[in-house]
C-alpha cells in the first residue's frame, strides 16, 4: 500500500467516524459505495468531497460525468489526487517558464 493510498483511507475513517475500521480492513479496490464494498452512502460523499478538497486542494465538479468514477474506491480516489497533483505541475511549470 502507498503512502497516498494509506493516507486517504486513514482520513476517509476519521473523517466518517468509522473507528470499528483500519486502513488494512478496506480494500484498495472495494466499491465505497456498495453493500459489498465500505457501504457508504450520498452523504459521506459530500464529506469525502469537502476533506478532498481542503486536504489536497483538489477542484471537484459535482456536474463532471467523471466524479462518480473517481469515488468510486481508494484506488481510484488516489488516482484522481495523483492527476490533480500532477496537473497542478503543469501548470505552475508553464506559469513559471512564461516569467
Amino acid at each position: 500500500m502507498d503512502s497516498l493510498t494509506l493516507e486517504i483511507k486513514t482520513l476517509l475513517i476519521e473523517a466518517l467516524d468509522l473507528e470499528d475500521l483500519s486502513p488494512a480492513d478496506i480494500d484498495d479496490d472495494a466499491p465505497l459505495f456498495s453493500t459489498d464494498g465500505v457501504g457508504l452512502d450520498s452523504i459521506d460523499a459530500l464529506e469525502i468531497g469537502i476533506m478532498l478538497r481542503n486536504r489536497y486542494q483538489l477542484t471537484i465538479a459535482a456536474n463532471d460525468e467523471h466524479t462518480r468514477e473517481h469515488f468510486r474506491s481508494i484506488a481510484t480516489l488516489a488516482a484522481f489526487v495523483r492527476s490533480q497533483r500532477e496537473a497542478a505541475e503543469a501548470d505552475s511549470n508553464i506559469e513559471t517558464q512564461g516569467e
